[in-house]
């Protein structure tokens, strides 16, 4: 009788260790994207920054041209931890190329304000890579077209002191529509497959004729995602949701500058910060711990070539990142007035 309870008893360890061992890359299998969001749209993270309340020369047609590079090598969870397991290794390397065609007005249209017209179109190049090939890893679309911006806006005249402008701001109903590339199969995508309403306020306040400081404060809404991430698949059915929202937020972009060389160049500290607000949807339910946040800050310039040619360049490093990556990123913008 004791022999045979033994025996029974190195059985069921011996069947308990090949289990637990099984269990290893049974869950490995599982997405880990399934543990955090990553849901809302590519935003104005960094891309504006200094002088940033009023055009540089008045009324007419601007072209810009931005290029930033972001780099990140953690992928952060609801806490802010690593979200996927050391081994990984994770690695993303982006390239977002802005093409922006703005038409600012000489014509009133509302309590002061002179109408304008915004349109911005990205191109996209992404690149995940990871020391272990595990498919469940959340992977890239490769880049592509990503989506259209198109903002009509109303810009008030700079309000003038003795020595200069004071004050000069701008309101724009900035709309996203999901014109980019969009895999469901992947969670980086160039396009974000849902339409989104993100307006803004921007001003700059002169506090000395040399040195100034500007914000630009939105707000986002995004629409319904009809043709969800593979994420939001049900482990036992292998169903995906009908639809998901993603949460509203709140971002901002933030610099002071002081003009070193006079009428031509200016150097400071940028920063921006994003801050999910509600709680992203599947189904029309709420997603525990799906909100995102991030803050980054780093030095900039804006070199003025003439009043219609202007080079900014921007350097962020991104801390408290929540359900988000975490890295560094650079831009450089330049600004042509016809």
């Amino acid at each position: 009788m004791k022999r045979s309870t033994m025996s029974v008893v190195f059985l069921f360890s011996i069947v308990a260790t090949i289990f637990s061992q099984l269990l290893i890359p049974i869950t490995s299998l599982i997405p880990a994207t399934s543990l955090y969001a990553y849901d809302l749209p590519s935003v104005n993270l960094g891309f504006t920054s200094f002088l940033d309340g009023g055009p540089p020369a008045g009324p007419g047609i601007y072209f810009s041209q931005y290029i930033q590079s972001y780099s990140s090598e953690e992928l952060k969870n609801q806490n802010g931890d690593n979200a996927l397991p050391p081994v990984s290794k994770e690695s993303l390397n982006a390239w977002i190329g802005l093409t922006q065609f703005l038409y600012q007005s000489d014509k009133e249209l509302f309590a002061g304000g002179k109408w304008g017209l915004d349109v911005i179109v990205p191109v996209v190049m992404l690149d995940m890579d990871y020391r272990t090939n595990n498919p469940a890893f959340p992977q890239d679309d490769g880049g592509g077209m990503g989506d259209i911006l198109v903002g009509p806006y109303l810009q008030w005249d700079p309000i003038m002191g003795k020595n200069g402008p004071i004050f000069m701001h701008r309101v724009e109903f900035q709309m996203i529509f999901p014109t980019g590339e969009y895999d469901g199969d992947k969670e980086l995508n160039s396009g974000s497959g849902f339409f989104s309403f993100n307006p803004y306020w921007a001003g700059t306040l002169f506090i000395t004729p040399k040195m100034t400081a500007s914000t630009r404060l939105h707000y986002l809404w995004n629409g319904e995602n009809d043709e969800p991430n593979r994420k939001y698949t049900d482990p036992i059915t292998g169903l995906r949701a009908d639809n998901t929202r993603a949460g509203q937020a709140f971002h901002a972009n933030f610099a002071i500058d002081y003009e070193v060389i006079p009428k031509t160049m200016r150097l400071g500290i940028n920063g921006y910060y994003l801050k999910q607000i509600s709680d992203t949807q599947m189904s029309g339910n709420d997603v525990e711990d799906s909100r995102e946040q991030v803050m980054g800050i780093g030095p900039g310039m804006v070199y003025h070539f003439s009043q219609n040619d202007h080079l900014f360049f921007n350097a962020y490093f991104e801390s408290s990142a929540e359900n988000r990556t975490e890295g560094d990123r650079f831009n450089l913008r330049w600004v042509h007035h016809f």
